[in-house]
């Protein structure tokens, strides 16, 4: 008797186990039926970016914007032998060992230039060379020791010509920078297009202040041995043919 109720509760014990552990099995065998990709993506997939780390902007993009240079280089145009300055030119003043006193400026409508330490300095009417000579005599009166000055010509005024009567392009014209104190009669009239067709080579005049010259343009052409030069301020009037 004491025999058959120990089997019967060792069989009761059996199947609670069996109970206890049937749905551990049957969840094992449900993670076992997965693809193996599936369960590979789900461990590998990252931890959602916190709100911080999204919101917070980039450094190094800020950085690597390159700085704005402002300042601009200028270089001396070659003036000619001789070259005589006039109002409206620009120039630059260089002082050796001196570069707060370095300047670059147009002469104003009355020849002047503004100079460090020395204020309005006038230098309409005088060459280059003897720019720099002025001014290193009033560097050196009260301010500097044995100065050494140079005065360059960074840009011409504005000069210019005009043309009138009987040329295709009438108007007023720019000297070129090449010849800033005056262009030959011949090369103003073909910066004005040329002469029409009724127009009088032999019979031009030229306004200069109050003076009126006459030139015969066509002597000119053929291989004269005059040579008449346009000068800025000139207007020049090209007469119409009688016949």
């Amino acid at each position: 008797m004491l025999s058959d109720l120990a089997i019967i509760n060792s069989a009761l014990a059996r199947h609670s186990l069996f109970s206890l552990f049937l749905p551990m099995k049957k969840s094992l065998l449900a993670w076992s039926s997965l693809p193996l990709f599936a369960i590979a993506a789900f461990a590998q997939s990252p931890a959602p970016a916190s709100a911080e780390s999204e919101q917070r902007p980039s450094s190094t993009s800020a950085s690597a914007a390159p700085a704005t240079q402002t300042s601009a280089s200028m270089a001396a145009v070659s003036a000619p032998t001789g070259y005589v300055l006039s109002a409206n030119d620009q120039v630059g003043v260089e002082v050796f060992g001196e570069d707060d006193l370095k300047t670059y400026g147009r002469l104003n409508g009355e020849g002047n230039l503004s100079v460090p330490l020395l204020g309005s300095v006038h230098l309409a009417g005088l060459t280059l060379s003897q720019a720099s000579t002025k001014l290193t005599e009033l560097f050196g009166r009260d301010y500097l020791v044995n100065p050494k000055v140079n005065v360059m010509l960074m840009g011409y005024a504005k000069r210019r010509f005009t043309m009138l009567g009987q040329v295709n392009r009438p108007g007023s014209y720019e000297m070129p920078d090449g010849s800033p104190e005056g262009i030959d009669l011949l090369e103003a009239i073909a910066t004005a297009g040329g002469y029409t067709r009724i127009a009088a080579p032999e019979r031009i005049s030229v306004r200069r202040g109050t003076q009126i010259l006459r030139v015969n343009a066509k002597r000119l052409a053929h291989g004269g041995k005059e040579n008449f030069t346009v000068i800025p301020g000139d207007t020049v009037t090209v007469g119409e043919s009688i016949f």
